[in-house]
């Protein structure tokens, strides 16, 4: 089993996060936009589905009466 460097490490952690492209401002605003527009639009649809199918259950179980 291989020694743990704890110097080695960090060094490769610094080279690895030096290579990594990080988004603008910009991107990071436009995504997080984007992420909540699709985040309401998608509430409200299963909201829409969720309430139909709660009412075909209750016409079902009105049914069962």
């Amino acid at each position: 089993m291989a020694k743990f460097n704890p110097g080695e490490f960090i060094r490769q952690v610094r080279a690895e996060g030096s290579k990594v492209t990080w988004p603008s401002r910009q991107e990071t605003v436009t995504t997080a936009i984007f992420v909540a527009i699709m985040m309401t639009i998608l509430a409200v649809f299963f909201l829409g589905v969720d309430s139909i199918f709660g009412k075909v259950v209750q016409m079902l179980l009105s049914l069962a009466k």
